[in-house]
Parts: structure tokens; C-alpha cells; sequence
């Protein structure tokens, strides 16, 4: 689905991603992962138009999608979070949901004076939508709390709802369990894992906690220092010598990486 050939993304004399090629199958849960500084997010904020490249080329589903704007990318399925939720912390979860969906009629102003009976339908149907994605997600309970309120476990599990509210393809998850307490993280990979099997979405995720990757993702691939070391299961992953090196600066086979 996703294929990133030779990237490119130098920042001054710095080259956060140096030569990256790898490829995201449809219908797979593919884990990224590597060292800090190995250019997992840059490599992500180029793949979903944050970033532009200074090299190479990236295609989804055989067409070329380089350098396009985040607004394009999504129009076409392509979705990203963040590892710091980006949430409207005055607005109630159930708001922040219903705001995702692009070319809604009250958006227009012509609509807000002659079509307000559209407006209205359009939003008891995405009323009932986000509802239907907050009990997904076992948090119907905080529909009318604002979003800043409630805790970073619950904030991820909202950016993930905001993928659920419009026809996503691919989604990048960065970071997705950076500071969620385990349980919140067992509820996050139940809806990544059913979301994957039963409405077929295809998600690459970066995180650096070695139990969650192995529960759901399968490929893994490692990168290091902007290119892309290793690719295949997590055992295989774990046993590579030079993905040891990056992570440990050793040849030490029996290390553990979780955590890393």
C-alpha cells in the first residue's frame, strides 16, 4: 500500500532520514521502531505531507503522493497521530469527534442561512457516529467531558476515534503509548487489533515498548540513524546483530530490548 523509496529529509548538515526504503503491505499491523533519533517520526511527518522531502519518492497504492499537502493525504485515507495528543481542549470529546469529518454544510456560509434543515441532519448523523466510535472505544462515559480534562490514555484513544470518524486507509500511530498506564494501553491495542480485523485498516506504528509491538505488529522494521536496518517478526528483529548494535552498542545476543 505504502512505498517509500531512497528518502531523503536533511535538515541543514543533519540527516534525520538518509536514504530510507521500505514498504507497508495492506491489511498489516507494521511496527516501527529503533533507537532515539533514528528518524521514526521524521521519516512519518514526510510519508503524511508534515514534511517535504529533499529526496525520493513516496507512493500509495502505485501513485505518487511526495511532498502532498496533510490535507490531500487525507482526502485520499491516509491519517496520522501524534506521540502528544492534539486534541480541542475546550470542546467535549464527543465535539472534538465530530469535528473530523471535512466538507460538512455549515462549513459553507450559504448553507448556515438557506440550509439549516441539511445542517441539522448532517449533525444528528455525526451525533450518532462519534457516539457509536466512543462506545468503541469503551469511553461513551466522557462524551460530554471536555477533552482537556481527561487523562493522556484517553486523549490517545480519542486521536485513535478521530480515524474511526472518516474512511481511513492507512494510519500512522506515533508513539501511541507514550505515557498510558498499561491498562489504557491493553484498550488501545484491542481497538487497533479489531479495527485492522474486522473494517481491514492497515496501521504503521512507533513505539518504543517491545511487549505492545510484539502483541499486535507483525512486520517489524528498524531504523537507525535515518535508514532502515532490519525488517521481519520481532523474534527476528531481537536476534539481528545490528539491530543490537544500534540499540545497545554491543553484540550481546541476550539483551532484552523492551523498553529500548
Amino acid at each position: 500500500m505504502i512505498r517509500v523509496d531512497n528518502l531523503h529529509k536533511h535538515f541543514g548538515g543533519f540527516h534525520a532520514v538518509d536514504g530510507a526504503s521500505l514498504s507497508v503491505r495492506e491489511g498489516t499491523i507494521t511496527g516501527l521502531i529503533g533507537p532515539n533519533g533514528a528518524g521514526k517520526t521524521t521519516l512519518f511527518n514526510v510519508i503524511a505531507g508534515v514534511l517535504k522531502p529533499t529526496s525520493g519518492r513516496v507512493t500509495m497504492a502505485g501513485e505518487d503522493i511526495t511532498g502532498l499537502a496533510p490535507h490531500d493525504l487525507f482526502a485520499k485515507g491516509l491519517l496520522r497521530t501524534f506521540q502528544i495528543a492534539h486534541e480541542f481542549s475546550s470542546m467535549s470529546c464527543r465535539e472534538n469527534l465530530m469535528m473530523v469529518p471535512g466538507g460538512q454544510s455549515g462549513e459553507q456560509l450559504w448553507n448556515t442561512w438557506f440550509g439549516r434543515k441539511r445542517i441539522a441532519e448532517e449533525e444528528r448523523a455525526l451525533r450518532a457516529k462519534a457516539d457509536e466510535v466512543l462506545e468503541f472505544l469503551t469511553i461513551e462515559h466522557l462524551a460530554d467531558q471536555r477533552a482537556g480534562e481527561i487523562s493522556g490514555g484517553q486523549k490517545k484513544l480519542l486521536e485513535l476515534g478521530r480515524t474511526m470518524m472518516v474512511n481511513a486507509r492507512i494510519v500512522f500511530l506515533d508513539e501511541v503509548g507514550a505515557g498510558v498506564n498499561r491498562t489504557l494501553l491493553n484498550t488501545i491495542a484491542d481497538a487497533i487489533l479489531e479495527l485492522n480485523r474486522e473494517r481491514n485498516y492497515t496501521f504503521v506504528v512507533i513505539e518504543h515498548d517491545m511487549d505492545f509491538i510484539g502483541r499486535i505488529c507483525d512486520p517489524v522494521i528498524c531504523m537507525a540513524e535515518g535508514k532502515v536496518l532490519a525488517e521481519g517478526s520481532l523474534e527476528e528483529i531481537k536476534a539481528n546483530e545490528h539491530v543490537i548494535e544500534a540499540y545497545l552498542g554491543t553484540g550481546l545476543k541476550n539483551r532484552d530490548m523492551v523498553g529500548a
